[in-house]
């Protein structure tokens, strides 16, 4: 049976092992003379380069006469076929007849509303709206107290992690590769912006392969890279301060309550890990995904991309109802995680403005498996961390310049 885990620029940064997807879409034109496929996938027209030796099956999977050439893959016929990643190069190895069983079908939006759009009289599957519950998008007042408390506490420090006047606030990611992609976009920005403060130090450790259940072993391989990088970056492990976690697992499958709360049981375990790895982190800022419309994988389509704003928001009210698991407050037990706070809420219903801002997911957002962004995907997620860290009244008092 074919793997479909790994998406169109999933490369493992620690390997260079074949990695394949299957993704449905319509022929437009198949250039034999120079190997190249157009096919209209994930909302638009894409080229991409066949394989020397692409397989060419029929229906019955069966090779079809002709290959590349046969008659059979005219313009206007569906075709399932597979990418292959070969050391960061993307190429077609196989062409089927037909839509594979249990395809997914791309679509421009999905009709659902974002959370921070939803009020308190709204329901979806027995969730009101708001990021914070009860149509409300802000933090209520108890909560925002102990968060002001923690982030007052965000200050530069030497590595052994006392407050130092020429020392580091080291603003770290945890995640998958749609994380990656977008936090090293987000650190281009920040690193060229003169209202960041030079005391802010950022590192992507979010990687490739790595959603919420990799790292929930604390001796997994992902924190093993995250040592690495923090180590290249010359920020030691007391010098984190601020995270940003992008929540989201790798074939999630059930409904809500399924899917969402191995997802809750998963991220606690990364936020305790965090935590423990790093004694002077103070906040979490989470977040959901972008818009999952667009996939023909399976590999975290809709709704689980919109549904993975309420595990975000179960955990931080999980909090603010006392959970000892996620206690963050000395005086109230053992410290197990830090503050919890939304982060840029990112999701919108595809080509359906958002009433805030009009944040759209267009399909030139994403690349050709409709799920990892495009260059112009991780801009507007780039964009929206960055605004927020500028403006938030929380984040903008370590971010900011003096």
């Amino acid at each position: 049976m074919r793997r479909i885990l790994t998406p169109v620029a999933f490369v493992l940064a620690t390997t260079v092992a074949l990695s394949a997807i299957d993704a449905v879409g319509t022929i437009q034109k198949i250039d034999v003379e120079n190997g190249v496929l157009v096919i209209h996938t994930a909302g638009q027209d894409r080229s991409v380069k066949l394989d020397s030796k692409v397989k060419v099956l029929g229906i019955d999977d069966q090779p079809l006469a002709g290959g590349v050439g046969a008659e059979e893959l005219k313009a206007g016929t569906e075709v399932t076929f597979t990418i292959d990643i070969r050391a960061n190069a993307i190429v077609v190895s196989q062409i089927r007849l037909g839509k594979r069983k249990g395809a997914i079908e791309s679509k421009a939006s999905v009709g659902l509303k974002p959370l921070s759009e939803m009020t308190a009289g709204d329901d979806y599957k027995g969730e009101d709206g708001g990021l914070y519950g009860g149509g409300r998008n802000e933090p209520p007042e108890p909560h925002l107290r102990i968060a002001h408390v923690e982030t007052a506490k965000i200050v530069p420090r030497n590595a052994a992690g006392q407050p130092a006047e020429r020392g580091l606030i080291g603003l770290i990611s945890i995640s998958m590769s749609n994380a990656t992609q977008e936090f090293s976009a987000f650190k281009e920005l920040a690193d060229e912006d003169s209202l960041k403060s030079p005391h802010v130090t950022i590192v992507d450790c979010a990687q490739r392969g790595q959603a919420m259940a990799q790292w929930v072993d604390p001796r997994a391989e992902a924190w093993i890279e995250t040592d690495r990088r923090l180590n290249t970056a010359k920020v030691s492990p007391n010098q984190v301060q601020v995270v940003w976690v992008k929540l989201a697992n790798i074939l999630p499958t059930g409904d809500l309550p399924e899917h969402g709360r191995k997802l809750q049981k998963d991220t606690l375990a990364v936020l305790q890990n965090a935590k423990a790895r790093f004694p002077n982190l103070r906040i979490a800022y989470l977040s959901s995904r972008i818009y999952g419309g667009w996939t023909t994988i399976a590999l975290n389509p809709e709704p689980y991309a919109y549904e993975g704003a309420f595990v975000v928001r179960w955990l931080i009210q999980d909090q603010i109802k006392g959970d000892p698991n996620l206690n963050p407050d000395s005086a109230k037990g053992p410290v197990r995680v830090p503050v919890l706070l939304w982060g840029p809420y990112l999701w919108a219903d595809g080509t359906t403005a958002r009433k805030g801002d009009g944040l759209i997911y267009e399909a030139k957002d994403l690349e050709i498996d409709g799920t990892h962004p495009s260059q112009s995907g991780r801009h507007k997620v780039a964009a929206l961390l960055l605004r927020f860290f500028q403006t938030d009244p929380l984040a903008s008092s370590w971010y900011l310049r003096n």
